[in-house]
């Protein structure tokens, strides 16, 4: 039964979910980071929100770990490079906060708006200020949108039930999704010139950092106000500050800091800012969802092996996982053999996929082979890490569909690009379950890949098999299967068997000094 700790306050619905579902679940928060390292060793998954923090050093101690599960959208408390490196998948939930989040963006855009915060504090000091506070409406102004992917996209359909004008800026919004969405995409500086409210939701990366920067605020319109509920580091909050005080940003509303807890910031006291301490999530249905989705995410995997919501290994929905299972099972056998037979001379890799294999998630299919390909050079390597060794070693991997109909209802094909060309292996499914290679460096052969195998290159002529099965039973070791495939009659052939027993590389000698033999390697299956 897979284990999951959960370090971190969380609503007792996620441990409940984790039971009912099979997986032993212990609730121990508020542990330090050296109580966390003694205990974490014995768990396969860890389930956090945002105190824990996934350092190397914990990645080093969680000997067992497979998955990470962060509840909420923010994973700059794990390193998913060293977590990816390690095998181990990281997941967040993206959407479990969406709706709370883009919420408050447009509670801000409110509050700014119509001052309500000072409204409300001098009305409560007794003061009556009713012409001290003249506000805008929002009804026909335009909002520039940074980032349009999930919380951007409510937040774009609550403005636009506003009878706002919505200009997106997002590198990765195509025409047909901005019309679906009803805004108009721009770039940023059409949607910095255009925007009377500007509202961030971008994830923090080196392309997004300050990106409203001195010379973009600059760029702003006279008069702009600005919210930002995603993620401090997006805005120069210095820079922010000279536009406010110059009254050319009319005003800010900002619910995260580039330090957090923000014990001090250059905009605390400046009229017409309003900030609160990162409550964007913070709502009793987001607390609730995060929780139950991580849970769900995490027993997904540890039982099933789906994958939702993963940041550093293509996603594998729960329902997919059993039909991809004997594909990626013939394309990490396939990954092996060629990394066996080819080692260091292999700098990229293509995985084609063909017939019922060409209707699938690809993804999953080309990481098993890479898994199997990087095993070769390390003992640890995984779906999770192998992409990441792989674009290490500097490999070229290349994917490719095929809708043509071919010799086989399915096909997996893995071509590696060596310094004497390209070499290539196939496999199929028999029955739709049983891998099967069919095809081995151009020679059609048909054989099991499993346990332990000899690999054999020789020339074709008469009384090899008997003057090979004679030399292996000398050394009492059994043949358990037999595959052979030739290019023509008496030339080059291979030999695949399966074998019982310890070939030791003194026999593999003798088999190598047999007559004809030009090649000859020990291989090992999982």
């Amino acid at each position: 039964m897979p284990k999951v700790l959960i370090s971190d306050k969380m609503d007792p619905r996620a441990a409940a979910i984790f039971r009912e579902r099979g997986v032993e679940v212990d609730e121990i928060t508020g542990k330090t980071p050296e109580e966390l390292i003694a205990i974490i060793g014995d768990y396969d998954g860890l389930a956090i929100r945002s105190s824990t923090k996934v350092t190397k050093a914990i990645l080093d101690a969680a000997t067992n770990l497979k998955v990470i599960g962060r509840a909420g959208i923010g994973v700059d408390n794990v390193d998913i490079p060293y977590a990816s490196a390690k095998g181990v998948i990281v997941m967040n939930t993206p959407f479990g906060n969406s709706i709370t989040t883009a919420e408050h963006a447009i509670a801000l855009m409110f509050a700014l708006a119509r001052q309500l915060p000072e409204a409300n504090a001098q009305t409560q000091q007794g003061l009556w200020p009713k012409n001290g506070f003249m506000g805008v409406e929002v009804t026909g102004k335009t909002l520039g949108l940074i980032g349009a992917g999930n919380i951007g996209s409510i937040v774009a359909s609550r403005a636009l039930g506003l009878k706002m004008k919505v200009v997106a800026f997002d590198p990765f919004l195509t025409p047909e999704r901005a019309i679906e969405m009803g805004v108009e995409k721009a770039d940023l500086d059409t949607l910095l010139a255009k925007a009377d409210f500007i509202t961030l939701h971008t994830p923090l990366t080196d392309q997004t950092r300050n990106i409203l920067s001195k010379d973009n605020l600059a760029k702003t319109k006279k008069g702009v106000r600005i919210i930002n509920c995603a993620r401090g580091g997006l805005i120069d909050e210095a820079a922010l500050k000279e536009a406010m005080d110059s009254g050319h940003v009319a005003g800010a509303a900002l619910d995260v800091f580039v330090q957090e807890p923000a014990k001090e910031s250059p905009l605390f006291g400046t009229p017409n800012f309003i900030c609160t301490p990162h409550l964007g999530a913070s709502t009793d249905e987001a607390q609730v969802n995060v929780a139950l989705q991580v849970a769900d995410q995490l027993s997904d995997y540890l039982l099933d092996g789906g994958i939702t919501n993963a940041l550093n290994v293509p996603s594998l929905s729960a329902e997919e996982a059993p039909k991809l299972k004997p594909y990626m099972a013939i394309a990490e056998k396939l990954g092996s053999l060629v990394g066996q037979l080819e080692g260091d001379q292999i700098t990229g890799v293509a995985v084609e996929v063909e017939g019922h294999a060409a209707e699938l998630n690809q993804k999953p299919i080309t990481a098993a082979v890479l898994a199997g390909l990087m095993r070769v050079y390390s003992d640890t390597v995984n779906m999770v890490n192998a992409p990441f060794l792989a674009k290490e070693r500097g490999l070229d991997v290349r994917e490719v569909r095929h809708d043509r109909e071919g010799d086989y209802q399915t096909l997996v094909r893995v071509t590696v690009t060596t310094e004497n060309g390209e070499r290539s292996v196939a496999g199929t499914l028999f029955g739709h379950a049983q891998p099967r290679l069919v095809e081995l460096f151009g020679i059609k052969v048909e054989a099991d890949l499993d346990g332990t195998m000899l690999y054999i290159v020789n020339q074709d002529a008469p009384g090899f098999i008997g003057r090979l099965g004679s030399k292996l039973g000398e050394s009492d070791v059994n043949i358990g299967t037999f595959h052979l495939g030739r290019r023509n009659q008496g030339g080059e052939a291979v030999l695949l068997l399966s074998v019982d027993g310890t070939v030791t590389e003194p026999l593999r000698w003798e088999i190598c000094n047999l007559t004809g033999v030009k090649q000859v390697k020990l291989l090992r299956f999982a």
